[in-house]
């Protein structure tokens, strides 16, 4: 598993759809996920601090799994399968961890809320992660020149993430949080 922090929620303002931006902790390579509105707002209103005036439905997530003395120790997303995404919560309760399907956007925001890691299958960042240009020579160098195996992209089943992406200002990325096309 590889440790991913989220770098941008970003918007196509021609179509108003959203992606949420991972990024490999320790490495130059991105996750796209696309996710909806709604969901983008569950991710960003808690990275934003914004406060509510009553809880949201992950936030009462958040409070239930804790009455139920549990506790959420990270997510994975754990799986790409025919362009969708899947994840895992792994809880904490009674000595034993328990695994929790559920969508990446609300495994996200779980993981926001509690400030707990977010992971992602390697298979899953071999298939689906991108490097930008000009980093991909930073990560050559990060990895001491050595190749490393790796599944076969299938490109054709990814370019609708790279047509979106191109949309983007790359430049951007540093800066974090909402931007607008």
């Amino acid at each position: 598993m590889i440790e991913v922090v989220v770098e941008s929620i970003r918007v196509n303002m021609a179509n108003y759809k959203r992606v949420v931006m991972l990024k490999e902790k320790d490495s130059t390579r991105y996750l796209p996920i696309w996710i909806g509105h709604f969901e983008a707002d569950a991710i960003a209103i808690p990275m934003q601090k914004v406060p509510v005036s009553r809880p949201l439905t992950h936030d009462l997530l958040r409070s239930a799994i804790g009455a139920l003395g549990a506790r959420l120790e990270h997510v994975i997303i754990n799986d790409l399968a025919e362009e969708t995404f899947y994840a895992k919560l792994i809880l904490y309760h009674d000595g034993k961890s328990v695994e929790v399907d559920a969508r990446p956007s609300d495994a996200i925001a779980l993981a926001i809320r509690w400030e707990v890691p977010i992971f992602v299958e390697e298979r899953v960042l071999d298939s689906a992660g991108m490097v930008f240009d000009g980093e991909e020579e930073a990560q050559a160098e990060g990895r001491g020149g050595r190749e490393e195996e790796s599944t076969p992209i299938d490109e054709e089943k990814l370019s609708v993430f790279k047509q979106f992406i191109n949309t983007l200002d790359i430049d951007d990325l540093e800066k974090g949080g909402e931007t607008k096309q």
